[in-house]
């Protein structure tokens, strides 16, 4: 029988409680607590990265450009050992303009820790009430 922190409903509200603390709560911290040692990030910005520390640094970064950045979930699926996290980012950037991206991002966990990352987000646009022109 599966360890109840391996289960797809677990990884799901951890995943969700990992964005709450990491990037809306701004608690860099826990990325020493929610990442494995090993934890490879696929998708970093500077190319794929191994450790906690990476990521710990990367979002102390993105909330120092963008100080009111904060993410929603729109969608969470899990399966097995993976969750898939279709999210929305807002933010206002270093000229006062609110800009918003959007993203899949794919984690793996294991024994209750985030030991993989996939992402993809789309470039950052600017929030103007329209709908785009198609």
């Amino acid at each position: 029988m599966s360890n109840s922190i391996d289960t797809p409903e677990y990884n799901k509200a951890f995943i969700k409680a990992h964005f709450e603390e990491f990037v809306n709560r701004k608690n860099h911290a826990v990325a020493m607590i929610n990442f494995s040692e090993d934890f490879l990030d696929h998708d970093e910005a500077g190319g794929p990265a191994i450790g906690p520390e990476k990521a710990m640094h990367m979002m102390a970064a993105m909330h120092k450009m963008l100080p009111d950045l904060h993410v929603q979930i729109e969608d969470i699926i899990a399966e097995g050992d993976k969750v898939m996290v279709r999210n929305i980012w807002n933010a206002t950037n270093p000229n006062g303009v609110k800009i918003q991206f959007k993203g899949f991002v794919l984690w793996r966990l294991k024994n209750g820790k985030i030991v993989e990352r996939w992402a993809a987000l789309t470039q950052p646009s600017q929030l103007t009430g329209k709908l785009p022109a198609w």
